[in-house]
């Protein structure tokens, strides 16, 4: 009760102090699989994301086919649980033609085996996913994060690997409208994640939502 009134406050203390029509309204997509969209054990990053946006003052809606359950009801967007990047290429065009968001948030990585050697594919699914939403939308600020690695091995002992080939893909890209976002820097699956040593605890979704926010800042502020 009383967080749900801190969060009143907020959005009233919001419409007090606008930008005064210096930052305008903008749109936020979360594009992922089960960490970004959440689950019945676990939740998305997208809410502490949500309250940290609305502390800052921010105007933004998030935006989505999806929604899913937080403490203010539910937040749109584009995670889909269980599924590769692969996946996510195949829909990209449709999904973001629907929703062109101003910010796409990129975390997806997992769903392959080590065994299928994927680190290859989930890098040519990154850059084409890049290109169709640059097509649609060249203002588009389309931050893509490193992979938060898991203890569930061998399965994903590809990640660290996968993360050295996402920063390297970044460099080479030289487009001012991809960030890279280091998301694995600060993160231990050992205290981060809940008992399937994959998907994120309250720790690690609050982390996941400042290292978000951090990246962002000096995009809205200049948005």
């Amino acid at each position: 009760m009383q967080k749900r009134l801190y969060i009143l406050m907020l959005l009233l203390l919001t419409g007090m102090f606008t930008y005064a029509g210096q930052q305008k309204r903008f749109t936020v997509m979360g594009f992922g699989d089960s960490i970004t969209e959440g689950g019945e054990n676990f939740s998305s990053y997208l809410y502490p994301l949500w309250e940290r946006l609305i502390a800052a003052g921010y105007e933004f809606d998030f935006i989505g086919p999806n929604k899913s359950e937080c403490e203010i009801g539910k937040l749109a967007n584009s995670g889909f649980r269980g599924k590769p990047v692969e996946y996510l290429d195949q829909i990209t065009d449709s999904i973001y033609r629907e929703y062109p968001a101003d910010f796409v948030l990129i975390h997806a990585g997992h769903n392959h085996h080590i065994d299928q050697n994927p680190v290859k594919g989930i890098i040519q699914s990154y850059r084409s996913i890049i290109q169709k939403i640059l097509t649609i939308n060249p203002q588009a600020h389309i931050f893509l994060a490193t992979v938060t690695e898991s203890g569930k091995l061998p399965k994903y002992g590809y990640i660290p690997k996968l993360n050295t080939e996402i920063k390297r893909f970044v460099k080479a890209l030289k487009n001012k409208q991809v960030i890279l976002v280091d998301q694995n820097a600060t993160h231990d699956w050992r205290t981060m994640t809940i008992e399937d040593k994959v998907h994120p605890n309250q720790l690690g979704r609050e982390r996941m939502a400042e290292v978000w926010f951090n990246a962002m800042k000096p995009y809205l502020e200049a948005f």
